[in-house]
């Protein structure tokens, strides 16, 4: 079916049902930001592939809400699909609860999936609906007409993270954890975020694409730990871990039955938690809606973690130098394309030591694609790459050590006086927010203009946040932390490690993004108080064809300089031959 069928056979169910809307969220039961394929509805509704958005239908219309990170992709996605892109966070653009008010009629009814509805969204949801006399349901029509969503038999494996690599066993853990809920005076702890629930129990899997996450829940009481998990999946050695570490291993299907069962507790739960774990406990229990406690932890590297970070850059530095000089000693003279170049991309970091799979597709956009801040290259149709222009890179790898996330724009033949221009303001940003020192209770929101000033002062400016917090073989995405415009409370930390990743796109014509990743450390106490800085982690050079040098400072051209001669210093000796001299000249002081 296309995407107008689906709707349409959505709205002959909405009608059957006596349902005015219905909403499709980015999510599953777990609130991920990357999503298990059964769990694809948005995607697979609207035909956009973008990991922030959700979808709302009524009888007459339909409308999908995005961040600017999308304003190219979505209209080329959503062509032909009978849904309205509507740019979320720009003026102008409604409210998505105020535009259903606006479209259904008086006393009607909407309907979501609760499973796949954070109690945030509900409640926002409630308060505004009901005082419309609008009724909100629990109704997850989709399952009546995706029919053949349900996973394959695939059994991928769970797997021990050792603490040898973890740096805190999961007895720590779990200790720290119940400290915090005696703190809030809670008797009993759900964690349902899969990269929690990992974390938490120093376990991983392979459950969603590029994150090394599995299906899971955790109750914590007290006194007792239950997962709850396909006990299938669990190797040897994670069942020997989840024993020592006295967790009850239980079937993932009988968690909700589970909920049946606490009464009269006080629960520690996430607000970011699905809707129907808060059904099933709200007669009989109280809840304290907090984040949950492991996630700042999670957060906040211990040193171990921080050296697998840098044993990771310096191995994933040596295939991104191979591979830079492949494609710009290649592009032009054998047949590629944008697809194809991800893949080669992928071949050289499979070389390397414990490397597990990329953290995210690789973002791979030529030209005019590179203005798609989220690019994904389809296999088939890819647009082919030769010796013209410009392009943009951004990838990572899952080591079991770390994960990688960095972006290159690259020259592959000449480029313009504008576009050097903006590619050196971009760079400009990145180099001024790597230098910044900051007194401790500083927030992401107020460095983010430090990344930002160079292109500002020339009235540009680029639609996306500038940083976002990275997991320790876990998430490429990880909260609580951030750097960008939108206020965020949570304070920088030491041990927190971030993206820096300023960037300028023009569309139809070309995308500019420079990122580097970054860890908050301490640099000095004065009689001002405590200040901290960045210590960079990412281990490779910048295209020097890219650059027009007379832009920068005196004090950015040093760190460039500098930059350029510590990556020479980690990444030298396992580069030999044209590489090593390629990579020797690409790294001189300009």
């Amino acid at each position: 079916m296309t995407s107008a069928e689906k709707i349409s056979a959505l709205r002959q169910k909405m009608t059957e049902n006596q349902i005015d809307a219905f909403i499709v969220y980015s999510a599953d039961p777990h609130m991920s930001e990357y999503l298990p394929k059964e769990w694809q509805e948005r995607s697979w509704l609207s035909g956009f592939t973008g990991s922030a958005g959700f979808v709302v239908v009524t009888q007459n219309n339909a409308g999908l809400w995005t961040d600017g990170r999308y304003f190219v992709q979505a209209p080329l996605e959503l062509k032909d699909s009978g849904i309205a892109l509507m740019k979320d966070g720009q003026e102008g653009t409604p409210n998505y609860i105020d535009w259903i008010i606006s479209e259904i009629p008086k006393h009607g009814t909407v309907a979501v999936n609760a499973l796949a509805t954070s109690n945030t969204n509900w409640e926002m949801l409630q308060e505004k609906l009901s005082a419309k006399d609008i009724k909100l349901v629990d109704h997850p029509l989709l399952k009546e007409i995706w029919t053949e969503r349900n996973p394959g038999a695939k059994k991928n494996p769970v797997f021990v993270h050792p603490v040898e690599r973890a740096g805190k066993s999961v007895a720590q853990k779990l200790s720290d954890i119940r400290q915090k809920m005696e703190d809030l005076n809670a008797s009993v702890h759900i964690i349902s975020s899969l990269d929690d629930v990992a974390w938490t129990l120093n376990l991983r899997g392979s459950d969603v694409q590029s994150n090394p996450v599995f299906l899971g829940y955790i109750i914590l009481s007290k006194n007792e730990t239950k997962l709850f998990v396909d006990l299938e999946k669990l190797d040897v050695d994670a069942r020997k871990q989840m024993d020592e570490s006295l967790v009850k291993m239980m079937p993932y299907e009988d968690f909700f039955a589970e909920l049946n069962h606490i009464k009269n507790e006080r629960i520690l739960i996430s607000p970011n938690s699905n809707q129907s774990i808060f059904e099933f406990l709200k007669e009989n229990n109280t809840f304290i809606k907090a984040a949950v406690p492991g996630n700042l932890m999670k957060a906040v590297k211990n040193e171990t973690e921080l050296e697998g970070f840098r044993t990771v850059m310096q191995r994933d530095g040596v295939a991104m130098v191979k591979f830079l000089y492949w494609l710009t000693h290649q592009a032009g003279k054998e047949p590629m394309t944008e697809y194809s170049i991800g893949e080669k991309l992928y071949g050289f970091r499979k070389e390397g030591k414990n490397f597990v799979g990329e953290s995210f597709g690789s973002i791979v956009g030529y030209i005019e694609n590179g203005a798609i801040m989220h690019y994904s290259a389809p296999k088939e149709g890819s647009k082919s790459v030769t010796n013209e222009s410009t392009i943009l890179v951004d990838s990572g790898g899952q080591y079991l050590e770390g994960t990688t996330d960095i972006t290159r724009t690259l020259a592959l033949g000449s480029v313009s006086d504008e576009f050097r221009r903006n590619c050196t303001l971009a760079l400009k940003g990145m180099i001024q927010l790597s230098m910044v020192k900051f007194p401790k209770g500083t927030r992401g929101v107020q460095l983010d203009a430090f990344a930002r000033l160079a292109l500002w002062n020339e009235g540009k400016d680029y639609n996306h946040g500038t940083g976002h917090g990275v997991g320790s073989f876990m998430n490429v995405h990880e909260g609580p932390q951030n750097i960008r415009k939108d206020m965020n409370f949570q304070e920088l930390i030491p041990g927190m490690v971030i993206s820096n990743e300023p960037g300028f796109y023009l569309e139809n014509h070309y995308g500019i993004r420079h990122e580097n990743l970054i860890a908050v450390k301490e640099a000095e106490q004065t009689e001002f108080g405590t200040f901290y800085e960045f210590e960079t982690l990412t281990i490779c050079p910048f295209d020097r064809n890219v650059i027009e040098t007379s832009l920068l400072t005196e004090p950015e051209r040093k760190w460039l300089n500098a930059y350029h001669q510590w990556c020479e210093e980690k990444l030298s000796a396992d580069l030999e031959g044209e590489v090593k001299e390629w990579f020797s000249d690409l790294v001189k002081p300009i």
